[in-house]
């Protein structure tokens, strides 16, 4: 089959087992089905038969090389009969994101499978995307997008600089040259912020103090001074907004009044304090703003016992993201949160929230928070909550809706939780896999204790 894009021309050819069937149902659009439940389809472009050859043999060395490398979760033997499944979506969500989330560049939310949100990618989501390839063992395919800050690191300081800051601001929604995409909620986002301070800080962990520094350090050092001025001081101690849209972005309409969201609170203490341990790596002295608001964030709002997603009115709507809850768990401990505190916000949301609305990296995102609890009940019945936002197809496409037929965010997040779920982190008491239950056995090989 010829086909013309502007002046590229190619040939395609398509074989297929299983009782394949192509059919054209429009000008650049073509139905596939098959008539068997197992089949194959090998499609080859270009116009050499020989190419397509080396393509093949060259793919083959690469997975092989892939599999045997990196690391592995064995759920043989569990009690609990959904084990086979949690296994079937840890290996193909490793499939997924090495194919579509280990470019030079933050992958879209729907990776190379379709044109979600008019083609931009979404800082927010490259943590979800990426950071489980320095758990398990393949910190190099992390770097192949971790460097894009740095390539972009001038834009990000031009940003934070017409904005009245130091160092560097990264927006939600940017193209590839790193510049802003128009949004009515994008400019208010922050919590995608600390994201290359964590991303940089697991490659460290993975492959190295002096090679990190050596690659890193600008973007985090640039990320942090941005961060330390963006807090504002007041009674209660250094907070964030207003205006400001969470992480939770169903309190968009009241922006220009929203203030101290829990999440970003614990995120942005924890975060700078990791960027001074960075500037003691470097043999610089400790930045004393940097210190001040770390440890004098604002501690977030409790309200019958439980945290409120921010600290300004409607306080919390029980849709989209739960996000207080990530303040532990996708965080690692802080003293702006209270583990007690935590532990009856996560039953309080379990009790009552409209999952129907929720995204799928929302369940990895709470089973990190129950597994830091100690509750490995709970983080299991999270992973696995038959919800329609957290169903793994066939294939392991974890999809959301007909417009988001796979939702990557959802199997990188699943990855990184199984890590922490088997492999713990650091200074936890205790042996053996802290997120899953004695009913359940567990092996792995290869993957790193998380902060």
């Amino acid at each position: 089959m010829a086909r013309v894009l502007d002046a590229t021309a190619y040939d395609v050819a398509v074989t297929m087992t299983g009782g394949g069937s192509v059919v054209a149902v429009g000008p650049h659009e073509f139905l596939v089905t098959f008539r068997e439940p197992v089949a194959e389809l090998v499609a080859g472009f270009g116009a050499e038969p020989e190419e397509f050859r080396k393509v093949v043999a060259e793919s083959g060395r690469h997975w092989a090389r892939f599999w045997s490398t990196g690391g592995a979760v064995e759920l043989a033997g569990s009690k609990d009969e959904r084990a086979p499944e949690l296994e079937r979506r840890i290996v193909l969500s490793q499939y997924l994101t090495a194919i579509h989330c280990a470019g030079s560049s933050p992958p879209a939310e729907t990776g190379l499978m379709a044109n979600s949100w008019r083609g931009r990618f979404h800082l927010e989501m490259h943590w979800w995307h990426a950071a489980h390839f320095a758990l398990w063992g393949r910190a190099e395919l992390l770097e192949r997008s971790l460097g894009w800050y740095a390539d972009t690191l001038p834009r990000a300081r031009g940003t934070a600089g017409a904005q009245g800051y130091p160092g560097a601001r990264w927006p939600k929604q940017v193209g590839p040259d790193g510049r802003e995409s128009p949004s009515p909620i994008g400019p208010f986002l922050v919590w995608q912020q600390p994201h290359p301070i964590f991303l940089a800080e697991l490659v460290r962990r993975a492959t190295g103090t002096p090679r990190a520094l050596a690659r890193y350090a600008d973007i985090v050092l640039d990320t942090a001074a941005f961060m330390a001025a963006f807090a504002v001081k007041g009674p209660g101690g250094h907070g964030l907004g207003p205006p400001l849209v969470p992480a939770q972005e169903s309190y968009a309409e009241v922006r220009a009044s929203a203030a101290n969201p829990t999440f970003e609170l614990a995120y942005w203490s924890w975060a700078l304090e990791v960027a001074q341990r960075w500037r003691r790596l470097l043999g610089l002295a400790p930045e004393p703003s940097w210190a001040e608001v770390a440890t004098g964030m604002a501690r977030p709002l409790v309200r019958d016992g439980v945290y409120a997603a921010m600290d300004a009115p409607p306080y919390t709507v029980r849709e989209d993201h739960p996000s207080m809850l990530y303040a532990l768990g996708f965080v690692p401990p802080t003293p702006v949160v209270d583990p007690a505190t935590m532990r009856a916000t996560l039953h309080d949301v379990l009790g009552a929230w409209a999952w129907e609305t929720t995204w799928g990296w929302d369940y990895p995102a709470i089973a990190m928070t129950a597994t830091r609890l100690g509750e490995p009940g709970t983080a299991i019945e999270a992973l696995l909550m038959p919800t329609a936002k957290n169903v793994y197809l066939p294939n392991g496409h974890n999809r959301q809706s007909a417009t988001l037929p796979v939702y990557l965010p959802g199997n990188g997040g699943l990855l990184a939780a199984v890590a922490l779920m088997a492999k713990g982190w650091d200074h936890r008491g205790g042996s053996g896999a802290p997120g899953f239950p004695e009913s359940w056995t567990v092996r792995h090989e290869g993957l790193r204790a998380w902060p």
